[in-house]
């Protein structure tokens, strides 16, 4: 089986027998041959149909581990050492957790001095990491943080390392787009227009990239909420409105607060100010002329 493993079969009509394996449904026949396709006179069959509903079931659950771990990073949420045994035990889980960097969260936030490479958990032990050093390291009784890729230095060199440990990671961290906040106002104003005025051809396009995307759209308005340490600050994109056949141009990034209150670009959090750029830096990216 080339290292693979052997799924689980079930015995279903006239001598045959089928899996989950892959994300497909797999048959055999009574002799054990693996066969290429599903035979027509199962597809209908019971356990078969069972097998699809347990395969989108996985789908939807192992999209919705992605989701929450991208949530502990964007969000700088600590997550406590039990929460993250427990998990751990599942493979979707698994997949979404092995190979972020993780630091142990203390009163200061992220102790990225002791960061590296999650490779196990332990109950007693902790998180077991890859170190930033090489060497292989145990965290503690947590809890711990999944860094936002912003609040770490040196990405590149951290990019070059994961490669030499073949790191694959489910969530895009050490990958995802990551704006560092200017030291000077001027700066500071500077990116918060430079992606404003792009074209578009027709407003719908712009709104349907931004959800496309996975913002949300309401009234005109391209909007991404970040919770940075409790503080839930929404940065904003201007659509336009009207005939959605129109042209339009986008607007600057903005910053606001849930009562729609403008708030200073120097006021945020650096993950709110690097997501919210990656925001406008995606709907730019989109303007008339450049693949949609």
């Amino acid at each position: 089986m080339n290292g693979e493993t052997e799924p689980g079969w079930l015995p279903v009509g006239a001598g045959y027998q089928v899996a989950l394996h892959g994300g497909r449904v797999v048959a055999r026949n009574a002799s054990g041959a693996r066969l290429k396709g599903l035979p027509a006179a199962l597809k209908d069959d019971p356990v078969v149909l069972d097998l699809r509903q347990l395969r989108e079931w996985l789908a939807r659950h192992e999209a919705e581990c992605l989701a929450e771990v991208e949530r502990w990073m964007v969000r700088g949420l600590p997550v406590a050492a039990p929460v993250l045994a427990r998990v751990w035990a599942d493979e979707a889980w698994r997949a979404a957790l092995r190979d972020l960097v993780v630091a142990p969260y203390g009163e200061h936030g992220p102790d990225l001095g002791r960061a590296g490479f999650l490779r196990d958990v332990d109950a007693a032990r902790g998180a077991g990491v890859v170190g930033l050093d090489g060497e292989s390291a145990w965290l503690g009784p947590g809890p711990y943080a999944v860094p936002h890729p912003v609040l770490l230095d040196d990405v590149a060199e951290l990019r070059e390392f994961a490669a030499e440990l073949d790191v694959r990671q489910g969530v895009a961290q050490l990958f995802r787009e990551a704006h560092r906040r200017p030291a000077g106002r001027a700066e500071q104003a500077a990116q918060l227009h430079g992606y404003a005025a792009a074209h578009y051809a027709q407003l719908r396009h712009a709104t349907s990239r931004a959800v496309a995307l996975g913002y949300a759209v309401r009234a005109g308005v391209a909007r991404c909420r970040i919770v940075e340490h409790g503080r839930a600050i929404d940065a904003v994109v201007w659509l336009g409105d009207g005939d959605p056949g129109c042209e339009t141009w986008l607007g600057p990034l903005q910053f606001v607060d849930p009562s729609g209150r403008d708030v200073a670009g120097a006021q945020v959090g650096p993950i709110t100010w690097s997501e919210g750029v990656r925001l406008a830096a995606a709907l730019h990216a989109g303007r008339t002329g450049t693949s949609q």
